[in-house]
């Protein structure tokens, strides 16, 4: 909705409708922080108002605006909490409060976990790993105690009012047809040799010291239900479900929103379990009550393919649409989201995972990150999700992926530091605020993005992809800025 609304301002742009009006009306005070690859987050003391008569390259309509955010935030993984344990105690401090405190750094407001293992923990474990204990009698959260809860606390005591929400990367074993967390076997290395030689690469993966011990009869497959399609099993899941929220609360951790499986299409080496459309709007139907006596939302997803057909059949089938109050988008299913958006304009809609990289966390990632967020934003996106908060250098899990993160952790010299994307991600989550609407803009400029706060407040990100520097006119309703970019740089404006 975001570009057709781009599209129709730009055509209605007149020539000299763009034109700075008297100087006494330009912002010439505000704040403006740059970042380049060689130095982050430079604060300037004043935005440059634009000479009279100079014609604004872009127009932000202050008037017009588009879906909320609701926020921004990471996914609380057992790997992130590990790598930051490596370091002292003040050390995690600093970070914990410049991820989390109001007002500090990233202003994280909205965060993920999982239910039971995911790709970054430690190992599989599930919450009831004993076969046919449809009672849940031998449901526990222990194992979190170690990880997951602590790690949560300690950011809910930089910011108390911290949103959380869950998916599962596979329920527990003996509740899927092949009685295994993963759903694909780890390739051979004649099957790597092979795949790279058609002219393909692994990028971030290293497979020589993995094993899940899954059998060629265990492999599950994309469009199929790897879970037990029964009532027996579907209530048990359901239950499993609302026992975790039950837990954690106990704990002091309320958790708002849930997704009932993460990645439904992909069969992995790692926690995973491939769903039908259908079957999972089966389980919805059984989850919903469960979750409407707690107060938790129920969102479809997450959703990793780019086919609006999949989300469809949860949002019109009676069984489950009912239950459902929004949808999570990652990967591929950035292709779907734009058109989930103009069609179900009131459902919320989540970026559910930033695409992870490949360990090396990059500048040139740095920069594919930000054309992620345009996409996501533009295409009614309500709030973004990093994925790995920290890790240790190089990233890797325990199942052979090397990954980005917002912070990396020297297991040598017990040092961090912030990664490129962190403060790209800053640019956006430390200035737009819960509540913030996207606005509309036009014109021959388009590298940026839009936001008003609740405050009135225009928070504009601009990004300068060329080698050189550049001066930008752009006009924010009765004001008229016009900074000279930095070559290669991201900046955010703040014009009141």
């Amino acid at each position: 909705m975001g570009n057709k609304l781009n599209s129709l301002c730009r055509v209605l742009l007149l020539p000299g409708i763009l034109l700075a009006a008297n100087s006494s009306a330009l912002a010439q005070t505000g704040e403006w922080v740059s970042t380049t690859s060689t130095s982050n987050w430079n604060v300037k003391h004043k935005i440059p108002a634009a000479q009279n008569g100079k014609a604004a390259d872009a127009e932000v309509f202050t008037d017009k605006t588009l879906q909320k955010v609701e926020g921004f935030g990471g996914c609380f993984n057992e790997l992130g909490y590990t790598s930051l344990q490596l370091l002292s105690a003040k050390d995690r401090q600093t970070i914990m409060k410049e991820l989390f405190a109001p007002n500090v750094g990233a202003n994280f407001t909205i965060c993920r976990m999982p239910v039971g293992a995911n790709d970054f923990s430690l190992d599989w474990y599930s919450y009831d790993e004993t076969d046919g204990d449809f009672d849940l009698k031998n449901f526990s959260v222990a194992h979190d105690l170690k990880t997951l809860i602590p790690f949560i606390k300690e950011a809910k005591k930089y910011n108390p009012k911290l949103a959380l929400w869950a998916s599962p990367w596979s329920p527990p074993q003996w509740l899927k047809r092949n009685k295994h967390y993963a759903a694909a076997m780890v390739p051979s290395k004649e099957v790597i040799q092979k795949y790279e030689a058609s002219g393909h690469k692994l990028t971030g993966m290293d497979f020589s010291n993995v094993t899940n011990g899954l059998e060629p009869s265990q492999v599950g497959k994309e469009g199929t239900d790897m879970f037990v399609q029964d009532d027996k099993y579907f209530t048990t899941y359901a239950s499993y479900f609302g026992k975790f929220i039950d837990a954690y609360k106990k704990h002091g951790i309320n958790i708002g929103m849930v997704m009932p499986q993460n990645e439904f299409n992909s069969a992995q080496i790692f926690p995973s379990c491939t769903w039908t459309a259908h079957g999972l709007a089966k389980f919805v139907s059984y989850l919903g009550p469960q979750m409407q006596q707690r107060g938790v939302k129920v969102f479809f997803g997450t959703d990793e393919r780019p086919n609006e057909k999949l989300a469809d059949t949860l949002l019109t089938s009676p069984e489950s649409s009912k239950f459902i109050t929004g949808m999570g988008f990652q990967w591929a299913g950035k292709g779907a989201i734009a058109g989930i958006h103009n069609r179900y304009p009131n459902l919320t809609l989540y970026q559910s995972e930033q695409e992870c990289g490949d360990g090396q966390n990059d500048w040139k990632y740095c920069r594919y990150t930000w054309d992620l967020m345009k996409h996501y934003f533009n295409s009614g996106a309500n709030a973004y999700m990093y994925w790995n908060i920290s890790l240790n250098e190089g990233g890797i899990s325990h199942w052979g992926w090397h990954q980005n993160s917002l912070v990396s952790v020297d297991t040598t010299a017990r040092t961090y530091k912030f990664n490129h994307e962190y403060y790209l991600f800053k640019h956006l989550s430390h200035y737009v605020k819960p509540g913030a609407v996207m606005l509309s803009t036009g014109g021959a400029f388009n590298n940026m993005l839009a936001f008003k706060n609740p405050d009135n407040s225009v928070i504009l990100i601009v990004q300068n992809e060329g080698e050189t520097e550049k001066q930008v006119t752009i006009k924010v309703g009765n004001k008229t800025i016009s900074p000279i970019l930095e070559a290669d740089s991201f900046n955010t404006f703040v014009v009141n």
